[in-house]
């Protein structure tokens, strides 16, 4: 088979994004090909089609991908033609302690993503979508929700009655937001859009806090949970909001390092973290295991993701200027 695929020159930027063909192979013995129906947007896709951090080689972007099994190989079991299955960002890890710490295994960046209409590839590199999902639904969990998931459930562990700052209302935060209300936890989120906060109260936060009306937000978490601190920040900001995230973190608490909204490098005070005892613990996406488990955590208490925009898979570079705009609330999908 033949079928339209997005092409990002090396180096990257929206300029050198062209549509062309990808040849789907038939699928080898333990393989399965995938009609691909959607793709979600992430900060890290932006990074490499945008030319932040762009490929070192002709690419197919994006690193998430949902969508239908139209062929499997002779010894797959686990699927068959016709089901619905959604891609793992490290199709190479199964289970167990983090495997990767880069990204040259990873779809979109080191190797072919999914902005194309057919894939061929190992069945391990999916897991099966949840049940009632659309395909753009599903196409949002396998990098912003499985960090989410990870950041709160495997790593930080929280329990009912646990309190979590979440920050802005991108896809992992609001997914977190989500995973954390589901938990029994109480949820603290911030945002510089009242509209934007909103929302977030309606999606179950319990407080909120606009971060330009008050720069100094970690004071204001600290009042609002009488001076203990939140057990566990989903820190996707950066050197520019770290600070502030020690400071709302409670004594021996946990804080989940996750983006770099505001840069890659910046100055940090250590010496809260040494004095408080905080955690700092790093996530990079998850496994194949943890994302089996948030499915069905999923499927039994009905969450969904929330999505704010779809764009054609031609309009790919419109989505990712729409993303630099930050105005959506939550995730944007490429419907292919």
């Amino acid at each position: 088979m033949t079928n339209k695929a997005i092409y990002v020159k090396t180096g990257g930027g929206f300029d050198v994004v062209t549509v062309g063909v990808s040849d789907a192979a038939k699928p080898k013995s333990h393989e399965i090909t995938v009609r691909v129906k959607a793709s979600s947007l992430n900060y890290h896709d932006y990074i490499v089609v945008s030319g932040m951090w762009g490929p070192t080689e002709s690419r197919i972007p994006m690193s998430d991908g949902a969508g239908e099994v139209i062929a499997v190989g002779d010894a797959v079991t686990g699927f068959k033609v016709g089901d619905h299955v959604v891609s793992l960002f490290f199709g190479g890890w199964s289970e167990g302690r983090p495997r990767f710490a880069d990204f040259s295994t990873v779809p979109g960046d080191g190797v072919d993503g999914f902005a194309r209409e057919t894939v061929t590839l190992p069945a391990t590199a999916f897991t099966r979508a949840p049940k009632g999902y659309s395909d753009a639904e599903s196409s949002t969990l396998t990098t912003a929700g499985l960090t989410a998931w990870r950041a709160l459930m495997v790593d930080a562990a929280i329990k009912p009655g646990d309190t979590v700052l979440v920050q802005g209302t991108g896809g992992v935060s609001i997914f977190a937001l989500q995973f954390a209300k589901m938990a029994g936890a109480t949820v603290i989120a911030t945002s510089s859009s009242e509209a934007k906060l909103a929302k977030l109260k309606q999606l179950g936060a319990d407080h909120t806090i606009n971060y330009k009306e008050h720069p100094k937000w970690g004071e204001v978490v600290l009042q609002l949970t009488n001076g203990e601190g939140v057990d566990c920040v989903i820190e996707v900001g950066g050197p520019a909001t770290i600070d502030q995230s020690m400071i709302a973190t409670r004594i021996g608490g946990h804080i989940s390092l996750i983006g770099v909204l505001t840069g890659f490098d910046g100055p940090v005070s250590l010496i809260t973290a040494i004095a408080k005892s905080i955690k700092l613990q790093g996530v990079l996406v998850g496994s194949r295991e943890q994302q089996v488990e948030m499915i069905k955590a999923i499927e039994v208490n009905g969450i969904k993701p929330v999505i704010d925009k779809h764009f054609p898979l031609e309009k790919i570079v419109d989505a990712f200027k729409y993303q630099e705009g930050n105005q959506h609330f939550g995730k944007i999908c490429l419907d292919i």
